[in-house]
């Protein structure tokens, strides 16, 4: 135990899983991890929905408790910034001046919030950590005049739990609609329409001019007024810490299918890193997914332990929007050719297949579990490689579980 160890830097879901990873894997010696927060790792998407609106979710929920960081035997450094990786003396500073030695090191730093890029642009709040939520639920009070700036997923959430605790709010998206990046056209109409009968206002192709305290002025000319102005326009990965020691950044810490990166020494996960992806035709990825966190850590715990595990899970994303549900997995972009399955009143779920007609990916809204079924056989068929009958995917009276037989 006095041998160098592992150190694991973040406090998020990647961070959490590869700790217990790494012991599930039989691995003795010692585990560090140092956290810039001064809270224990914790869970990430409840922070734009049920911490805000749950009247009792006033505390974080816990990825590592305290009885699981002393059962699990991690040295949890709280608090704490990593300032730099010595990677000849395989050695991470701190900001206290101090050092830590690593015989493999896991960077697990996540991403940050995008800020406007305009005039008055500190005038929006972001939202990343649990001290922003508690902000935000200060913020969230009924009759207020809430202005989400961003149509994504994290912008449509906020707008989501805005509207359910009585707020005015308007959300601003200046492509041509709402969830451009990976989501279909014809589910991200019924996510607007949801917000729409919500009572949310949604202006959508018209972009920002300036902020000012209590106003977003728009490039057309109309201002609106706001109690809070919250930027929702996406997340950079932080990868300034890789890069100052000098690894290789592509989209992210760039990554192989092993989730190591350009030094053998150093692994990283999550949000932070990108890899290529065999399933996705090679292409290099990098996914705000919770469970492509786990997924991520897994691997790149078995590889620190002289494993050569290869990261093929199929990439799968969800997201609550009011009453729906929306789950997409696999790849949208690989699939051109798209079926459509309505497996219930109010859901619908596409399959999208190549040419050669193997299906690469699915997506689906719907409310409550109406679709996740259906997605979740998509996403077996898609890491087969499979190549579906067209005509069971559209019959929603046909079992798709067959499909997996054939």
């Amino acid at each position: 135990m006095n041998e160098p160890g592992i150190v694991i830097v973040g406090g998020g879901m990647a961070a959490a899983r590869a700790c217990i990873n790494l012991r599930a894997n039989d691995y003795l010696g010692s585990i560090i991890l140092v956290s810039e927060e001064n809270l224990l790792p914790y869970d990430r998407p409840p922070l734009s929905k049920a911490s805000i609106v749950d009247a009792a979710a006033h505390e974080p929920v816990l990825l590592l408790d305290e009885s699981i960081v002393a059962s699990l035997n991690v040295d949890v450094r709280l608090g704490q910034q990593v300032t730099a990786i010595n990677r000849s003396e395989k050695t991470i500073s701190l900001n206290d001046g101090s050092k830590i030695p690593y015989s493999k090191l896991l960077i697990a730093t996540g991403a940050k919030p995008r800020k406007l890029n305009c005039p008055g642009g500190e005038f929006a709040l972001t939202l990343r950590d649990h001290k922003d939520t508690v902000l935000l639920r200060e913020k969230f009070q009924p009759h207020k005049k809430i202005t989400v700036i961003g149509g994504g997923f994290i912008g449509l959430e906020l707008a989501s739990s805005a509207s359910k605790l009585g707020c005015h709010v308007t959300l601003i998206e200046a492509q041509p609609r709402i969830l451009m990046r990976g989501v279909p056209e014809p589910i991200a109409k019924i996510v607007h329409d949801r917000h729409l009968a919500a009572g949310v206002t949604m202006i959508i192709g018209t972009g920002i001019s300036h902020l000012t305290e209590n106003a977003v002025h728009l490039t057309d000319g109309r201002v609106i007024a706001a109690d809070t102005i919250i930027a929702g326009i996406g997340a950079a990965p932080e990868t300034k810490l890789a890069a100052d020691a000098g690894l290789a950044i592509e989209n992210g810490i760039a990554c192989n299918a092993q989730m190591q990166t350009s030094d053998p020494d150093i692994y990283a996960a999550g949000d932070c890193a990108s890899f290529p992806h065999e399933l996705m035709g090679g292409k290099r990825l990098r996914l705000e997914a919770w469970r492509s966190a786990q997924e991520q850590a897994a691997t790149a715990a078995a590889n620190m332990l002289g494993g050569a595990k290869t990261h093929n899970n199929i990439p799968w994303f969800w997201s609550d929007q009011f009453d729906l549900s929306l789950q997409i997995a696999g790849s949208a972009e690989l699939g051109p050719n798209t079926i459509t399955r309505v497996p219930a009143e109010g859901a619908l779920v596409l399959f999208h297949l190549a040419d050669d007609g193997s299906i690469k990916g699915a997506s689906g809204i719907g409310i409550g579990n109406a679709i996740g079924r259906d997605i979740k056989v998509a996403e077996m068929l898609v890491a087969k490689n499979a190549k579906p009958s067209p005509e069971i995917l559209a019959d929603p009276t046909q079992q798709l579980k067959t499909l997996l037989k054939a």
